[in-house]
């Protein structure tokens, strides 16, 4: 059950050239909920906008968003992600309750005097591991690549994306042999045994096919929807070419467009997950070379702490903070694979693209131990044959929102 209050329009210019907020109260009833008297006001001198609530009629925990527009309530896709206080999983129905948007770290510089704003409660927590990327635009692909002749990320081109669920978690060896063996037993014949530098490490040496097989095994381990069928039947066996059902509440692979999304943290224009321009050792597992000018770590090589025993290099899950959304190791550990085929990007907005009908490769992301900073980058994109069980090569889970 979800609910929000009603659009409420900002009646004042911009401050700082941001946003002085007047918001109008009213309640929004939802189950035996209600969100009241809501308030805002941007602090003087700054760029964080406090808005106050109540919520009152309910005592489970809820998940509260903000919602933005920018242009009286048309669209409601400005990035409202950098929240504090009184927002996320976890809230307890109080009154006087206050979350404070850093509208200058999602917004910063932007501008209207036709804003609008919803707050927003959810009483439907994502799956255990996973995390709720929220819908809205944003900026795929990047500019600032130092590689001469690099042109794969480019045109930088706006997208909209759905809500969805993405993994914390790179998938682990423990996780993959767990639902494999389910798998065996029950029609998924074929499932790579993969490799794993230990049980919390990422699982590797498996292919494409193998992961999507897998994300319908545990599907149907869990009495989900599987997502990928061949000929009209679930997936399990051999090496083809699947059709998604974009619909099914099963398990399955990101696509780009989602992963850069998830990787990004809420945090536009940025190179790296965490919200930076730079990268060290302390937030990453990669090879550090002092080629790139944004890294910046003191120790350059593998990762001195995971650079043990033979290949690969792996971390386990986890080791380093997550980005903004809750996500660990969006750079770096492991690549992770994605459900498009590798191609060009198009220009123009595109809502929820999948990627071309056909290739030859399928896309990976995130790159991770063995190779440097640039290829750690949100915006770094690569392409490889989806038989082939690369000793770097994971993946995480992705499941459609309810």
């Amino acid at each position: 059950m979800s609910a929000s209050t009603p659009s409420c329009k900002n009646r004042h210019l911009a401050c700082l050239a941001l946003v002085c907020a007047t918001l109008l109260p009213g309640p929004a009833a939802w189950g035996q909920g209600a969100i009241t008297n809501v308030r805002a006001a941007q602090r003087a001198g700054s760029n964080l906008v406090d808005i106050d609530y109540d919520v009152t009629g309910t005592t489970l925990p809820l998940r509260i968003s903000l919602e933005v527009s920018a242009d009286d309530g048309t669209t409601y896709n400005i990035p409202a992600t950098a929240l504090t206080g009184a927002a996320g999983a976890n809230v307890t129905p109080a009154t006087n309750l206050r979350l404070t948007w850093d509208a200058g770290k999602n917004w910063g510089g932007r501008f209207s005097t036709t804003m609008r704003y919803k707050v927003v409660a959810d009483d439907d927590p994502p799956p255990d591991g996973f995390a709720l990327i929220p819908a809205g635009l944003f900026q795929m692909g990047d500019q600032s690549s130092p590689l001469v002749g690099w042109s794969e990320e480019l045109p930088v081109h706006t997208v909209q994306v759905s809500a969805f669920y993405m993994g914390k978690y790179e998938v682990t060896k423990e996780v993959w042999d767990a639902v494999r063996n389910w798998g065996l037993a029950n029609g998924y014949t074929d499932l790579s045994a993969g490799a794993g530098k230990a049980a919390t490490h990422p699982v590797y040496s498996i292919t494409w096919y193998d992961m999507v097989k897998w994300c319908n095994a545990r599907s149907q381990k869990e009495g989900l929807t599987p997502c990928y069928t061949v000929s009209g039947a679930t997936y399990k066996t051999g090496q083809s070419a699947p059709v998604c059902n974009w619909s099914a509440n099963g398990y399955r692979l990101p696509t780009e467009a989602e992963w850069e999304k998830a990787a990004r943290g809420g945090v536009a224009g940025k190179n790296f997950p965490w919200g930076t321009d730079t990268i060290t050792h302390s937030q990453a597992n990669y090879f550090s070379f002092s080629a790139f000018a944004y890294d910046v770590s003191p120790t350059r090589g593998y990762h001195p702490t995971y650079a043990v025993g033979g290949y690969p290099y792996s971390s386990p899950v986890g080791s380093f903070a997550p980005n903004g959304y809750g996500l660990y190791d969006m750079a770096g550990n492991m690549s992770e694979r994605c459900w498009d085929w590798f191609g060009s990007y198009a220009a123009g907005v595109q809502n929820d693209p999948r990627g071309p009908a056909t290739g030859s490769g399928r896309v990976f992301r995130g790159e991770g131990w063995r190779l440097m900073a640039h290829y750690a980058r949100c915006a770094y994109r690569g392409g490889s044959d989806p038989a082939i069980a690369n000793y770097d090569g994971g993946f995480r889970l992705a499941r459609g929102q309810p």
